[in-house]
């Protein structure tokens, strides 16, 4: 079946048309946070430093952009050097016709180069200005340079991702970065949505990259604030259910398992033929199984590891068991509800014929998004964009001799 090659639709109507978002943001939250905008139909324009453009077009596979190519498309490109002169009243002028603006800057930068909200905002009373920052606009760390990483280490995420007799792990990709961007583009629609539907003005929204992923860990400030404990690595286990790891199979392979209720717990005892387990005291809750999880993962991994990983997964999705194997990218890509549902599509790409990427997600029945452009060459949309804000043709060609744009 194959990965499904889907070509792109520039005239195809989507929920979002007519929001316009002005995006200085850089790197992966801000991108993650216009992608699901522009995806859905808003018009995201993204400024880029002339020449050089947003940072994610320099991390390179193969000598190929692919971080831009996925998290660029659907938007289109112009250049700004901030720091030029008449900078500050070009997006003076070009504000007005845009309902988000969005920044990822150092604390402060916007307003040491008199572009506050108030500044913004007098411009554009109705926008919503997007902040991006590890930190969020207040308290002591502010100032702080904002990468995921520093915040999926004090989140308490990477304290505990892990084994106990090891190092802490942070994860292996930009997740703080991403949940943000996620966050982020919800509170967009709302902060929009009051404007277009209350009657509401434009405001500023703080997005930190560090509450962000908070939010995710689940009840943490509950449990230790009750408890008095601190959770403990436990690697693929989990200090809330039992079984729930990974387990070897007898040629190599993984198959993680959750067995997060009792009729599943008692399901599974089942399977692996010990169903008298769920009468003994040591298993019969899931708060004793969660004592004993060692136990717990020695027997269930005795049984998988008699069996290949194909031969587990077909006998446990027989017998109803919550079982999945532990795929690698490539084993991802093959598997045919991966290909049969899309998940994964190729698109039109001028340097490499198809690029793959993920799909558009959430998947709508009546107002899907679409995919309408390619991630744009950067300052590729100069002439539309600038000419909106009154800029003449010559004008813009002025700017782009002396390095303005």
């Amino acid at each position: 079946m194959g990965i499904h090659s889907v070509p792109f639709e520039p005239d195809a109507p989507c929920p979002l048309d007519g929001v316009k978002v002005l995006d200085f943001s850089r790197l992966v939250a801000g991108n993650m946070l216009s992608l699901q905008l522009a995806d859905f139909g808003a018009e995201v324009v993204k400024v880029e430093v002339p020449g050089s453009g947003d940072t994610l077009r320099h991390w390179r596979n193969n000598g190929v952009d692919l971080h831009w190519k996925v998290y660029g498309r659907n938007k289109k490109s112009i250049t700004l050097n901030l720091k030029a002169e008449g900078a500050r009243e070009m997006i003076l002028k070009l504000l007005p016709h845009f309902d988000v603006m969005m920044e990822s800057f150092r604390y402060g930068y916007l307003e040491r180069i008199g572009l506050g909200p108030d500044v913004l905002m007098e411009a554009n009373p109705n926008l919503v200005l997007v902040r991006v920052s590890g930190f969020g606009q207040t308290g002591p760390y502010r100032t702080r340079p904002g990468f995921g990483t520093l915040v999926e280490a004090m989140s308490g995420f990477a304290a505990n991702n892990g084994f106990e007799d090891r190092e802490p792990v942070l994860p292996p990709l930009a997740m703080a970065d991403m949940i943000a961007g996620l966050y982020g583009a919800m509170a967009t629609v709302i902060a929009v949505r009051n404007v277009e539907m209350n009657g509401g003005r434009g405001q500023v929204i703080d997005l930190s990259l560090l509450e962000s992923i908070f939010s995710t860990l689940g009840p943490e400030a509950a449990v230790h604030t009750v408890t008095g404990r601190v959770r403990r690595r436990v690697g693929s286990g989990s200090e809330s259910s039992s079984p729930r790891n990974v387990y070897a199979t007898s040629d190599g392979g993984w198959v993680a398992i959750s067995a997060s209720t009792q009729r599943m717990t008692e399901r599974l005892f089942e399977a692996i033929g010990s169903p008298e387990l769920v009468h003994e005291a040591r298993f019969a809750t899931n708060a004793d199984r969660v004592e004993h999880r060692a136990e717990v993962d020695a027997i269930v991994g005795a049984f998988i590891a008699r069996h290949t990983l194909a031969d587990a997964i077909a006998y446990f999705e027989e017998k109803g068991v919550t079982a999945a194997p532990v795929y690698n990218i490539g084993q991802f890509l093959e598997d045919p509800h991966v290909q049969e549902r899309g998940i994964v599509v190729n698109l039109p790409d001028a340097e490499l014929g198809e690029v793959a990427t993920h799909n558009i997600t959430p998947r709508l029945s009546g107002t899907p998004g679409r995919f309408r452009r390619p991630a744009p060459r950067i300052g590729e949309h100069n002439e539309e964009i600038w000419s909106r804000a009154g800029f003449s043709a010559e004008e813009i060609r002025e700017f782009s001799a002396r390095g303005t744009i």
